[in-house]
């Protein structure tokens, strides 16, 4: 059985692609047939070039020396990575080609196309559009959200399944949270040898944390209202495949 996604209204691809970009901690960098991996290394300026930091020593800087017209052409590499323990923990990636030019004595990639890779499919951003979007402001806060939310809460998780039509709890083992962004909660649903994800949209967006929490709350102020399904059994936590 292959993946089941649903989804509801949310951010728009240049946005997401944006949101993987200010939240990656690394990247995989290729430079005229030289590919190596960046860890820490990187910065977003507003306009979406990409700085680097490289050591002195780095074949990247060599390979850059070597390239003519002193603009090597490179194709940059992000892994968008579910802060929860999930099947399938790669969310999406990025990846973003161009040319790099100094800028404050940085190697600088001006992006000349971006293509960000989902489950349902890859999408190509324009490289204007990518330069004027703006990742999410939940951005660097999803990852201490989540992983709280599922080792404190689990029960809540739990209650936020009533939320889910029935036809995509069938036979679920796990739920957990697998993402969240200014306009929605999305779960992971996880079955023997499939799993799938349901989008729980806010009623309205949430710009910062405190809106984030009440949103969260009246997610389960709803919930609260409905009977809830069964979701898994005694394998609910040892569920073939889990790990």
């Amino acid at each position: 059985m292959g993946d089941e996604r649903t989804w509801a209204a949310g951010p728009c691809a240049a946005e997401r692609a944006r949101s993987v970009l200010a939240a990656a901690w690394s990247c995989t960098v290729t430079v005229d047939g030289c590919r190596e991996e960046v860890a820490g290394g990187h910065a977003v300026a507003d306009d979406g070039r990409v700085l680097l930091r490289l050591p002195d020593d780095s074949a990247l800087l060599a390979a850059a020396l070597r390239a003519p017209r002193g603009e090597p052409s490179a194709v940059l590499e992000f892994a968008d990575v579910a802060p929860v323990p999930v099947r399938d923990r790669i969310r999406s990636r990025l990846w973003i080609a161009g040319r790099f030019t100094p800028a404050d004595g940085r190697p600088a990639l001006r992006p000349t196309r971006v293509v960000l890779g989902r489950p349902s499919g890859a999408v190509v951003v324009g490289p204007d559009e990518f330069a004027a979007a703006r990742p999410d402001p939940l951005v660097h806060a999803e990852a201490r959200l989540l992983t709280h939310l599922a080792d404190a809460h689990p029960d809540a998780v739990e209650r936020l399944t009533r939320l889910v039509p029935p036809d995509h709890l069938h036979a679920a083992l796990r739920v957990q949270p697998l993402a969240v962004d200014r306009h929605g909660l999305t779960l992971r649903i996880e079955r023997t040898r499939a799993h799938g994800d349901v989008r729980l949209p806010f009623h309205t967006p949430a710009d910062d944390v405190p809106q984030l929490t009440e949103r969260v709350h009246a997610l389960l102020n709803r919930a609260a209202e409905r009977r809830c399904p069964r979701v898994g059994g005694p394998r609910r936590q040892g569920a073939d495949g889990d790990r």
